[in-house]
C-alpha cells in the first residue's frame, strides 16, 4: 500500500502524507518506509523529509514478465523430457539464497517424493537444481549467495561447510550436470542441468527425478542425461530468440 501511493502525480511524499494516503498510522508507516529505503525500493530526497520510488521497483515487474516468458518457453520442453524419463521435470531459478520452482511437469497423477509445486522454494545448497545453477554462477555473485540466509519454509536447511560446497560444485562444473539422491529422504534420484546463455551465465536449471528403487544412478544417467541436456539447450536458444535475458532475482 505504501508503494502504491507514489504515482506520476505524487512522485515525492513525506512520511505523514504517505501514511495518510496508505491508511496507516505514522509509526507503522515510519518503520515500513525505512525498510523500503534499506531494501532500495525508496530513496530519501537530500535535504528533505520526502521519499520517492527508485528504479528498483521496475525490476519487480520486469522479473515477473521475464519469469512468465520463461515458463511459457519451458513448459512444452519439460513435457518432452517427462515423456522420455517417465517421472517428473522441473524448472528453477535463483531467488536470493533459494531455488524457486517456476514450472513443474509430472508424467501422471501419482505423487512422488516431496510435494514440490510451482512457487516452492528450497535452500539453494540443498537442491540439485541449485547445484547445477551455482556451479556456473560468477564468483562475486556466488559469494553473495553464500553469505545469504535461505528463507524459512517447509524444507529444512542441511548444514554444509565451505569445503563440501566447493568440492560438490567442482564436480558439477567438471561433468556439466548434478546427479545425486535427494537430501530430503524422499526416495528420489535427481539429475539437473543448467540453462546457460551465450556467455555461459546460468539463467535457470532443469531437473528430472525418478524413484531410487526404479533404476540405478548409472542407468538414470544413461537414460536421462542427453535428453535433459538437449532440453536445456532448447530452452536457452528459445530464451535468446525471445529476448528474455534472465529470470533470476
Amino acid at each position: 500500500r505504501l508503494l502504491e501511493v507514489f504515482s506520476a502525480e505524487r512522485p515525492e511524499l513525506t512520511l505523514s502524507e504517505a501514511a495518510a494516503l496508505a491508511g496507516l498510522d505514522p509509526g507503522t508507516a515510519f518503520r515500513m518506509l525505512h525498510t523500503l529505503v534499506m531494501l532500495g525500493y525508496l530513496s530519501r530526497i537530500p535535504a528533505s523529509k520526502r521519499f520517492r520510488l527508485t528504479l528498483k521497483v521496475l525490476d519487480l515487474g520486469l522479473h515477473a514478465i521475464a519469469r512468465a516468458d520463461l515458463r511459457e518457453i519451458a513448459r512444452p520442453i519439460l513435457r518432452s523430457i517427462v515423456g522420455e524419463v517417465n517421472e517428473a521435470a522441473s524448472l528453477g531459478v535463483l531467488d536470493g539464497a533459494d531455488i524457486l520452482y517456476v514450472e513443474r511437469v509430472r508424467a501422471g497423477l501419482t505423487r512422488i517424493g516431496v510435494d514440490i509445486r510451482i512457487g516452492t522454494t528450497i535452500p539453494v545448497f540443498w537442491s540439485t537444481i541449485g547445484e547445477a545453477f551455482l556451479a556456473y554462477l560468477p564468483r562475486p555473485e556466488f559469494e553473495r549467495v553464500l553469505a545469504m540466509t535461505p528463507r524459512a519454509g517447509a524444507f529444512p536447511h542441511k548444514p554444509m561447510n565451505r569445503v563440501e560446497i566447493d568440492e560438490r560444485l567442482a564436480e558439477v562444473r567438471s561433468s556439466g550436470y548434478a546427479l545425486r539422491d535427494s537430501y530430503f529422504g524422499s526416495g528420489l534420484r535427481v539429475l539437473a542441468v543448467p540453462v546457460l546463455d551465450v556467455d555461459n551465465y546460468p539463467l535457470a536449471a532443469i531437473s528430472v527425478a525418478v524413484p531410487q528403487m526404479q533404476m540405478s544412478t548409472d542407468d538414470f544417467r544413461i537414460r536421462a542425461l542427453e535428453a535433459v541436456r538437449r532440453a536445456a539447450g532448447d530452452i536457452a536458444k528459445a530464451v535468446q530468440a525471445s529476448g528474455t535475458v534472465s529470470a533470476a532475482v
